[in-house]
Formats: C-alpha cells, structure tokens, sequence
C-alpha cells in the first residue's frame, strides 16, 4: 500500500501544500504575528521535511520536538486550530483526497497536546 506521501503526489505535492499553507496562515490576522520575525525559507523547509517524514516519505526530520519549536510562543487552542484548518484548506485546494485529508488530521490532533500549554490530553 502506498504511503499517504506517495498518494498525495510526493516531494512536489508536499512543498506546494506548505507554500499555499503558509501564504493562509501569513494571511491571517490571529497567526501572522507568531511569524514576524521568522526566516520564512527556513521555516518552510524545516516543514516540508517534516510533512513529508509524517506522510511517510523518504525524508528524516532532524528538526526540534514539537514542545521545543513551540515553547513560550502563547500558542492557545484557537491558534492551533485555525493553523489545521489552513492546512485543510491547503490540502483541498491541491486535490488530495478527503480520506487522506481526514488520516492527516488524525495524526495531528495528538499534537495539540504539545504545542499547546495547557491543552490536556484526553
């Protein structure tokens, strides 16, 4: 069975979905101040490597922990939320299936726990 990274289009895939991603959450009023001061190149490719390690792909993130990256930026719920939904929208705009949407989703909503202070795990 083929990897969600293969079934969304690969390498070229990913790094469309985390270019549109970002022009969204640049665009947004509750998220782009998290990013004023933010080598976006480098940001971007630290995602790409990371989306594409999570959906399965060749890539090795080498990055921080979630907890790390995200450690006394304030990030509360609402923020967390809204980023997923421009991912969402992301995804949907570059035609990848809503099952597949759906399984990105699922691997996500764990780490709310981490990149959010006091979200509690269920």
């Amino acid at each position: 069975m083929a990897s969600i990274f293969e079934r969304i289009g690969g390498s070229e895939a990913v790094a469309a979905v985390v270019d549109d991603f970002y022009d969204r959450v640049l665009a947004d009023p509750l998220l782009s101040g998290f990013f004023a001061n933010t080598d976006m190149g480098k940001l971007k490719a630290h995602q790409r490597s990371f989306v594409a390690a999570a959906l399965g792909g060749p890539q090795t993130y080498r990055g921080k922990t979630m907890d790390e990256a995200h450690a006394g930026l304030g990030i509360q719920a609402e923020h967390f939320d809204a980023v997923v939904g421009h991912l969402v929208e992301s995804l949907r705009k570059h035609k990848v299936a809503e099952d597949v949407i759906a399984s990105i989703a699922d691997a996500l909503a764990p780490l709310k726990a981490e990149i959010v202070p006091s979200e509690v795990s269920a």
